[in-house]
């Protein structure tokens, strides 16, 4: 049962606001770190290997939080897991600040993760509880699109300091770290929309589950989850130094500015998708990332940036509607009350995709070199957008035909069945 702590001195509105900017901060500073990933090997020798087990800690950090706290603002309240996570996340900059080697830039990116996770579910609950009355849509929408901008903002403005100073880490950390201590102090006056409840210990306990009847939907998604979050894994990991050492672009915001390109496709493709059936968008999507795949082999074969801008914006595009699509699809296809368990899992296969293709590429590059290792990744990423393509056209057709039937014999027309009396 839900209920608004009359000891908040922030309105509705502003409370909204206000979660909107901790997604879209949380979200930059998730991928702030990537454009500097070229000057941190630069200055403490490390291998493109290393690079991508720095990125996947970020996730193994984000998994564990959302396998563990990600449910116990149903039973603390929002107010204070926020609050946590934000704190959190001012601990992950501190150390980022503090960082001297390696060693602290992973134990930066696991206590982020860490953050991340923890604020996931509140966030998204928090956004939709504090909807504008009348637009609960609004609510996910705006945590949906807000990842995307997050993630573009984080990542250009960043790539624009590495190109003006070799220690943007110096300016970028201290000030997120006071950031988000003050956006914890704010969160402090939010009004609580959400009862206490009993259970939050044994809430702890991990767990993923699909119930049965959404399992057909949700394991139809997967070639598209896969294909749309290997893509942005992609970006995040290994772009910045495969935009200097493939195509040699010298211009030191180009890898950053690469990634906010594609999330800004990625948003774009969010907020087209809203007003359209799930599996047009799906297709759609799917699509697109076999397009954006395409543009982005004949820009490493052609050293061509412009192409590379055009795979980016389009690849971006792609998976933003195909998990748009899915993520529908599986919800319209699940019980009410099992579709916080069932987004769970969809966010345990996402983050996956994010970490593991990312990381068996940097294993991979050791021996193979960067831009064969690329090639190997756009045709991993193409062939999953191809079958979730082929899968979405064979589910629209179905859905056509048995539309056809329904039309030839429709409910109470004069062509039912007369049963003698």
């Amino acid at each position: 049962m839900n209920s608004v702590d009359s000891g908040g001195r922030l309105g509705r509105r502003a409370s909204f606001v206000l979660l909107v900017c901790a997604n879209v901060l949380m979200m930059a500073t998730a991928s702030a770190p990537s454009p500097i990933y070229p000057l941190y090997r630069e200055r403490w020798g490390f291998s493109v290997t290393l690079l991508t087990v720095v990125f996947a800690v970020y996730v193994a950090g984000l998994l564990g939080a959302l396998l563990t706290v990600g449910s116990l603002s149903d039973y603390l309240g929002r107010r204070p897991v926020l609050v946590v996570a934000l704190l959190l996340a001012a601990a992950s900059t501190a150390i980022f600040w503090a960082a001297d080697g390696v060693g602290m830039l992973m134990i930066a990116r696991v206590v982020q993760g860490l953050a991340a996770g923890t604020a996931t579910a509140a966030l998204a609950a928090g956004l939709v509880e504090f909807a504008p009355e009348g637009r609960p849509h609004l609510g996910v929408t705006s945590a949906a699109v807000g990842t995307g901008v997050g993630m573009a903002v984080g990542a250009g403005v960043v790539g624009l300091l590495v190109q003006v100073t070799r220690h943007p880490d110096a300016y970028v950390f201290p000030l997120l770290t006071l950031a988000f201590v003050s956006l914890a102090v704010l969160v402090l006056a939010i009004p609580e929309p959400h009862t206490r409840r009993a259970g939050g210990l044994a809430s702890l306990r991990p767990r993923v589950r699909v119930p049965r009847e959404a399992r057909p939907e949700f394991l139809a998604s997967v070639p598209a989850l896969v294909a749309g979050w290997s893509m942005a894994g992609l970006f995040l990991a290994l772009t910045p130094s495969l935009v200097g050492t493939v195509l040699h672009v010298t211009f030191g915001a180009a890898g950053g500015l690469s990634i906010a390109l594609l999330f800004l496709g990625n948003s774009a493709g969010g907020v087209w998708a809203v007003r359209h059936a799930p599996r047009t968008v799906t297709s759609l999507g799917a699509v697109c990332l076999v397009l954006g795949c395409a543009a982005l082999a004949v820009a490493l074969v052609l050293t061509s940036v412009i192409a590379f801008v055009i795979g980016s914006v389009v690849a971006g595009l792609g998976a933003g509607l195909a998990f748009n699509g899915t993520l529908r699809a599986i919800s319209a296809a699940t019980r009410a009350e099992a579709r916080a368990e069932v987004f769970s899992a969809v966010y345990v296969v996402s983050y996956t995709a994010l970490s593991i293709p990312a990381l068996a590429a940097g294993l991979l590059a050791r021996w193979w070199g960067l831009e064969a290792t690329a090639y190997l990744y756009i045709a991993f990423v193409a062939a999953l957008s191809v079958i979730a393509a082929l899968h979405a056209a064979r589910s629209r057709a179905r859905r056509r035909a048995d539309d056809g039937r329904a039309r030839s014999f429709p409910t109470g027309s004069r062509h039912r069945v007369r049963t003698p009396c």
